[in-house]
């Protein structure tokens, strides 16, 4: 749970990443038409993409060279942008990351 918060939070917080998504949110993009529309190398986009899907906030879709995108739709239905607040209203002794502190 706080590895998966982690990642989300991480990928969240820079404003690159907040751009994209917030494209993605609009329709499905090519690395290409965001790097066109960021005024970004299509090698830099792609470094942010991979911070994206790692945290699962997007889903990619191959065709032949080009690499489509779209945000994750658990993202638009509200159950993962904000995973701090399932952190928080959960009780330390559910999260097993806080196991040991829990019963300390």
């Amino acid at each position: 749970m706080i590895d998966n918060t982690v990642k989300i939070l991480k990928a969240l917080c820079e404003p690159t990443l907040l751009k994209i998504i917030r494209l993605l949110a609009e329709r499905e993009l090519c690395i290409c038409e965001l790097a066109a529309v960021l005024d970004m190398s299509q090698p830099r986009i792609s470094q942010h993409v991979k911070v994206l899907k790692k945290a699962g906030l997007v889903n990619e879709r191959k065709v032949r060279q080009n690499s489509y995108l779209t945000v994750n739709e658990t993202i638009l239905q509200g159950a993962r942008v904000i995973p701090l607040a399932a952190l928080m209203q959960d009780r330390l002794e559910n999260i097993p990351e806080l196991a040991d502190e829990s019963a300390r």
